[in-house]
């Protein structure tokens, strides 16, 4: 069905457009991932093997909020720290561009070892913090935690219902019409697949709880004191960690206090809370209590519940996208075919064919296509501009032509965190020489002698307006005292990676296209233009033909924009690349045919300026794709102005380059069209 693969030729046509066909079944069937293979792990991703009573380390990663898009360091509020200080874990790039900070903690797990009612640390609030808390708990702020590369899944508890969440971590607290309440207790719940030579985790689950703990025995004057002299010297908390030598299952801690408002016997439960924590001035004991439960999931399997969400998303909601992409493609291939099989030969056949001297007399009056075939070709007004953004379209294409084939190999599954990130910034730096010798070779093409000018506003025009965007966000970031500023080593990588890569090959690139003969073209462009008829029929006036342009190949990816958007915005885990494959082929098809159909039209009625028409015409679904992320918006039910920037102004650089993208597929569909046909014709 693709429009490059339709003949002129009607018996030949049908007999490509049948194979076309076959082979779009086995890419369908090549691309679609059986739930049984979403399993699937890379060499490389070793599994890690615990013993029994082995120490299992849990890390924890930024607190996060849908509402803010600003992420914060997990010791920024006045959490237990760990014994013997903060560590942060080793980070790539990716990772800090995500605003991920993993670092250890204070909570002690063992492999297969049950505790209960095990006393963390005890933090005095003040003032301040308790605002702060207040604060972040309103915004719905989440903790993420780690335990062997795997995140936490929540188990939430209330009177009503029971939910749970395998993405976006769980929440700080919670507010009612009441008060702010905290959860200061949570039960760690840890899966485990047995083997012969020890165990593997296979899950992780938090159950956190909000309780107000009490002290089965006051406690000493002198303890009082102690507690009063740490709080007047300023220390933040006071850690009761219990010595990993201590009975696993006490509830008493290294200081002799037992607490009466949870069992050490079993697990903290719901109905059991006598008197939630509030967040108010004051003293806030933290406890946790840990359980381990074996679990027929293999280690490689361990991710299917979290990328189907327990199968929260049917696939059938997928399927549902491509069948509605497949019917506008083959409404448009329907279309590509009755023009090219019809008119087109028609056209061909009565341009070649011998005339009469009184048949010649009437063809004068006649109007088309062919009329045009001395100013056809003629290179548009702006042409170094031009030359840029096709460029930079096909360095777009390249990278995520690449990076889509990547992820359905599973290099960029969400258990290499950070590899998306990453390999977006690698696969566009090196798609740099694709777009020097893009850019370079069209701007030859069109006679230009400026070429230095022409690679230096390829190398610099996107990439700088997207690292100028990204340093004033950073900054913004910067003074919020988020996470999601980029250190300055990072920094410095970007650029690196931008003029030591990208830069040199954009250059090497356009050295080589412009050391290349120009592109042919069938026929000769004459010296003096010819005069557009006017009036045009409005519906192929550009303002028209620009707007129409983007609706359907827009309709042919919306649905599974949704799931795209809700990765990036909303914390959700995005697993079905197959999908994502083949609606990215889908939307260049439809691109490429529905730039043909109204290029056709154009020059059907004598209007030969196609160049820059064509690449807005398939550009402009960028325009939907943007007001769709406007609507999408009001999902994240934002009230920082801070969160309006960073969305708005983040999703104007990807609608930029998709742009760029789909305007240039399209541009390249109208000129294998326009040659193919005017290399068909004969011409006096």
């Amino acid at each position: 069905l693709v429009p490059a693969c339709i003949c002129i030729r009607s018996v030949a046509g049908r007999g490509r457009i049948a194979m076309r066909a076959s082979l779009l079944v086995v890419v369908v069937q090549v691309l679609m991932f059986d739930r049984r293979a979403r399993g699937f792990y890379l060499p490389g991703v070793a599994p890690r093997t615990f013993r029994y009573g082995d120490k299992v380390e849990l890390k924890v990663n930024k607190l996060t909020s849908v509402h803010t898009q600003i992420p914060y360091d997990y010791y920024s509020m006045r959490f237990c720290p760990p014994r013997g200080g903060i560590k942060q874990a080793t980070e790539n790039l990716g990772e800090f561009l995500t605003g991920d900070r993993i670092e250890n903690s204070p909570y002690q797990l063992y492999m297969e070892q049950d505790q209960f009612c095990k006393i963390l640390c005890e933090v005095h609030f003040d003032e301040e913090d308790v605002a702060a808390l207040k604060k972040i708990i309103k915004e719905e702020y989440h903790h993420n935690w780690i335990i062997d590369n795997l995140p936490a899944a929540s188990i939430v508890d209330s009177e009503e219902y029971i939910i749970t969440a395998f993405a976006g971590g769980f929440p700080v607290g919670y507010h009612d019409r009441k008060a702010t309440y905290l959860f200061n207790h949570v039960n760690v719940i840890v899966e485990y697949h047995p083997l012969d030579d020890g165990s593997r985790v296979v899950g992780f689950y938090v159950e956190p709880f909000t309780v107000q703990h009490t002290f089965a025995a006051g406690r000493s004057g002198s303890q009082q004191q102690q507690q009063q002299q740490q709080r007047s010297t300023g220390q933040e908390a006071t850690t009761i960690i219990e010595q990993e030598a201590a009975d696993p299952d006490s509830s008493v801690s290294s200081s002799g206090w037992a607490l009466e408002t949870c069992d050490a016997t079993g697990p903290m439960v719901y109905e059991s809370i006598a008197k939630k924590q509030e967040v108010r001035p004051g003293p806030v004991l933290f406890t946790y209590d840990v359980l381990w439960r074996a679990s027929n999931v293999k280690w490689a399997s361990r991710w299917d519940i979290y990328l189907s969400m327990d199968d929260a998303v049917p696939d059938k909601v997928h399927w549902f996208s491509i069948v509605n992409s497949m019917l506008i493609v083959l409404f448009l291939s329907v279309m590509v075919a009755m023009i090219m099989i019809r008119n087109l030969n028609r056209d061909i056949v009565r341009y070649n064919r011998a005339l009469s001297e009184e048949e010649k007399a009437e063809e004068r009056e006649e109007s088309g296509w062919k009329l045009v075939h001395a100013d056809v070709f003629r290179p548009p007004c702006r042409p170094m501009t031009f030359c840029v953004v096709v460029g930079t379209g096909l360095q777009v294409l390249c990278c995520a032509a690449i990076c889509i084939v990547f992820a359905v190999l599973g290099f960029l599954s969400p258990a290499n965190r950070g590899s998306l990130a990453t390999a977006v910034l690698a696969l566009f730096a090196t798609a740099g020489a694709i777009a020097g010798y893009g850019s370079a070779r069209w701007y030859k093409t069109f006679k230009g002698r400026a070429w230095q000018n022409c690679t230096l506003y390829t190398a610099f025009l996107y990439p700088g307006l997207c690292f100028v965007t990204f340093l004033v966000f950073n900054f913004m970031l910067y003074v919020y005292g988020s996470t999601g500023a980029v250190p300055v080593a990072s920094l410095l990588s970007l650029l690196a990676l931008w003029f030591g890569v990208s830069v040199p090959l954009v250059f090497l690139g356009a050295y080589v296209g412009y050391r290349q003969d120009p592109i042919s073209f069938p026929v000769i462009t004459s010296n003096i233009p010819r005069e557009i008829p006017m009036p045009q029929p409005w519906y192929l006036s550009p303002t028209f033909t620009v707007i129409v342009g983007g609706i359907l190949p827009f309709g042919a990816c919306f649905v599974e924009l949704f799931f795209i958007l809700s990765s990036m915005w909303m914390d959700q885990y995005y697993y079905v690349f197959g999908f994502t494959g083949l609606v990215f082929i889908i939307l260049i098809v439809t691109c490429c045919e529905i730039t043909i159909v109204l290029c056709y039209f154009q020059l059907c009625s004598e209007n030969y300026h196609w160049w820059w028409r064509s690449f807005l015409t398939s550009g402009s679904t960028a325009f939907y794709v943007f007001v769709y992320s406007c609507i999408y918006f009001s999902r994240l039910e934002a009230d920082e102005w801070l969160t309006y920037v960073l969305y708005f102004g983040y999703m104007i650089l990807v609608s930029i380059g998709l742009f760029a993208l789909t305007g240039a597929c399209g541009f390249m569909a109208a000129l294998w069209f326009t040659r193919k046909i005017y290399a068909s014709i004969k011409v006096d």
